[in-house]
């Protein structure tokens, strides 16, 4: 018991530690949601209670991030809005034709949010549907329902509005970019443990401090603040395969501060030379520069001094071709290269891939239970149920059960110890909006800072505010009856029970399964993008292109969300899950590297403006890129066990026979192709042997997949 009390003690202490930004972007969100609060109170516009939640995570680490949630916020609510009001009007006054009606809103609010390309969207018009539905159930005249209906979709975008112009307020004080910063941050710990070593001098408590932290908090906020962000798909991939590979060296530099006093004379040079690339980086990523490369060594052994050396210089390296190649990039070369300006309405596969059916059905039929039981009951008060198996409806059992446990702690803290405990202490001393205000804004910081915690933590924050805002903001009054509060944990538990009768036993998906098929997909799919383009049309080849680097994109946050889930996950094969989390985990960054070479390549196979090449390389780059893909292939294969070797590249393709380039292309350009092939064979080659160790052939017919 007081192992586990400590475990979540320092777990807390960890998730809750303030970082660079973190104040900042609490004080926005918290003035945001307190100021719909006053003018929602203020002219009793109903549904401010959700009006209030949404204005409270709405904002994002830039402008422009925040301008698109807003849009994609409102677009979805007044979709929803028009829906509702039209098919509810259509079914009125037939109780078996409202009842299928609500059926199919269910499936499609499902269906959407696994099938839209614009997940924002698909979550605000599934979460504006499901709130209005039991209005439509109440027995008041039907223009009142038309109104109230409305006033959820004005409320709503009244709340972004107002957090809109706050980002646009406070965008004058904001002097630092958060990602950049937390960046710099972990480059320059690196550095300092480093430079330690080199100089022969202890490590200062600060610096151990920070690796710990660091490297104990991971980069889950740092992709989380990527994605908010307003970079366009492009600078996205390059900005994620940048995080991983920084999360990386921060994981391996902290466990070398140990052996600060075992490193000898002849081993310091090469730990100043990497010390000197990482304070290179630095710069580069405060200028927007190509870093300066200081001979850096990608193929040196570990010191016996300095375990992992090797490791720390090779993922140095690709830090830096990753930050040459995202500053060095060039958005004219051929449009649609690298963005298409538009996202796709559907996510790839939308209609051909039966797992989008099968998650509508499942989250419709856990919803509809929920519908059906609680008009049965004559009980309106519990339609939370519905609004909980929405939030908490994910693809696997392990991430459902994750956002299962936050949002009923967030409905017990927010519910019941801080809304009940407020009727009963706070709110009968209270007599006007100025008190209620205190008292709303204590709840919001409480709130905001759990909110702007990591994936792991984050969620509960949502739910503590939302559930007080269901309590205390659904009527204009102090509430004097404890059954509200009781009504919205009870519906919360009923939504909660249904989604693990549903999900977890009707085509349910282990995390640990998933985690490993899309870690798989992804290989099979890096060895499609190697083989690009099909097309002799440049401009399709090009958008054929971009299509698959958004699919791979996608598919290495899906394995990062999946790995989460797999620690909510317990049974027989929970230690055979985490050991395979952990490879992937340690493999996600090199081929998140491998990926950008990749789309490097492919500006030479199309032989884009700038990358051309002669015909004779050309000829043998298909013949190696074809090679380099069947590594991938068989890497795959081996991890499902369905291949007991791995192919290497034959000798004469490998990238030291790369032929001469006699004819035509610049010696730099000469230069960036060799050495761009080369890093493409060490990554290849280094992520195909540890494939081939951490999966020998003696134990790939008992390592399938589970069903």
């Amino acid at each position: 018991m007081g192992g586990s009390l400590t475990w979540l003690w320092e777990f807390l202490r960890q998730e809750l530690t303030p970082y660079r930004g973190r104040t900042s972007l609490v004080i926005r969100m918290v003035t945001a949601s307190t100021l719909t609060m006053i003018v929602g109170v203020t002219f009793q516009i109903p549904y401010t209670a959700f009006a209030a939640i949404f204005a409270l995570s709405l904002s994002r680490e830039s402008i422009e991030g925040t301008r698109k949630a807003a849009y994609a916020l409102v677009v979805g609510s007044a979709l929803a809005g028009v829906y509702v009001v039209v098919g509810a009007i259509l079914v009125l006054g037939n109780p078996m034709l409202r009842l299928l009606w609500v059926g199919a809103t269910l499936f499609l609010a499902f269906y959407g949010l696994s099938a839209l390309g614009n997940y924002t969207v698909a979550a605000r018009f599934a979460y504006v549907t499901v709130i209005t539905i039991p209005l439509w159930d109440s027995h008041i005249p039907t223009e009142s329902k038309v109104a109230s209906t409305l006033w959820a979709v004005g409320a709503i975008s009244l709340g972004s509005l107002i957090t809109l112009l706050t980002e646009v307020a406070f965008a004058g004080f904001r002097r630092t970019d958060q990602w950049n910063a937390a960046i710099l941050e972990r480059l320059g710990s690196v550095e300092d443990l480093l430079t330690c070593f080199a100089n022969s001098d202890p490590v200062p408590e600060a610096t151990r401090s920070a690796m710990v932290r660091l490297a104990t908090v991971g980069i889950s906020r740092l992709r989380e603040v990527l994605q908010r962000s307003g970079y366009n798909a492009q600078r996205k991939q390059e900005m994620g395969t940048l995080v991983a590979l920084v999360g990386r060296l921060v994981d391996i530099a902290a466990n070398l501060a140990q052996f600060s006093n075992r490193v000898t004379d002849d081993d310091r040079s090469r730990i100043r030379t990497v010390a000197g690339n990482i304070a290179e980086m630095r710069l580069a990523v405060m200028s927007g520069t190509v870093p300066r490369s200081i001979g850096l060594s990608v193929e040196g052994e570990a010191l016996p001094g300095v375990p992992l050396l090797g490791e720390i210089e090779r993922t140095v390296s690709l830090i830096r071709a990753v930050l040459s190649g995202a500053q060095s990039a060039t958005n004219d070369a051929l449009p649609g290269f690298y963005d298409r300006g538009q996202a796709a309405p559907l996510v790839p596969g939308a209609l051909s891939d039966p797992e989008h059916v099968k998650f509508a059905l499942r989250g419709c039929l856990a919803a509809g239970l929920c519908y059906i039981i609680y008009n049965a009951l004559f009980w309106p008060g519990i339609s939370t149920a519905i609004t909980t198996c929405l939030l908490t409806a994910l693809t696997t059992i392990g991430a459902s059960h994750q956002k299962q446990f936050l949002r009923f702690a967030g409905a017990i803290l927010g519910g019941l110890v801080i809304g009940i405990g407020s009727q009963v202490f706070i709110l009968p001393n209270i007599d006007s909006i100025g008190g209620f205000t205190v008292l709303f804004i204590a709840v919001a910081v409480l709130s905001a800072w759990i909110a702007t915690s990591s994936p792991r933590l984050s969620y509960l924050g949502a739910q503590i505010v939302a559930a007080f805002c269901l309590i205390n903001l659904q009527e204009f009054k102090f509430q004097t009856s404890l059954a509200v509060a009781r009504d919205r944990v009870v519906g919360i538990l009923l939504g909660l029970f249904m989604m693990w009768l549903v999900f977890d036993f009707l085509w349910s998906a282990p995390a640990g399964v998933a985690m490993k098929r899309a870690f798989v997909s992804g290989l099979r799919l890096l060895a499609q993008l190697a083989r690009e383009p099909m097309s002799q049309d440049i401009r399709v080849a090009s958008e054929r292109s971009y299509a698959l680097r958004e699919t791979i994109h996608t598919q290495f946050d899906t394995v990062r969300s999946l790995a989460d889930g797999v620690l909510f996950e317990f049974g027989p094969s929970r230690q055979q899950d985490l050991a395979l989390r952990n490879r992937i985990r340690q493999w996600q960054p090199q081929l998140r590297a491998l990926f950008l070479m990749r789309i490097a390549s492919l500006k030479y196979r199309l032989q884009l403006p700038g990358f051309e090449l002669p015909e004779s390389v050309r000829i043998w780059q298909r013949q190696y890129d074809d090679h380099s893909a069947d590594i991938l292939s068989d890497m795959a294969d081996r991890i499902e066990g369905k291949a007991l070797e791995i192919r290497p590249i034959p000798p004469g393709f490998a990238a030291s026979a790369l032929p001469h380039l006699t004819d035509g292309g610049s010696i730099e350009q000469v230069s960036s192709f060799r050495a761009l092939i080369g890093g493409i064979e060490r990554l290849t080659s280094d992520v195909a042997e540890q494939v081939a160790r951490d999966y020998p052939a003696s134990e790939q017919r008992s390592d399938v997949f589970r069903k």
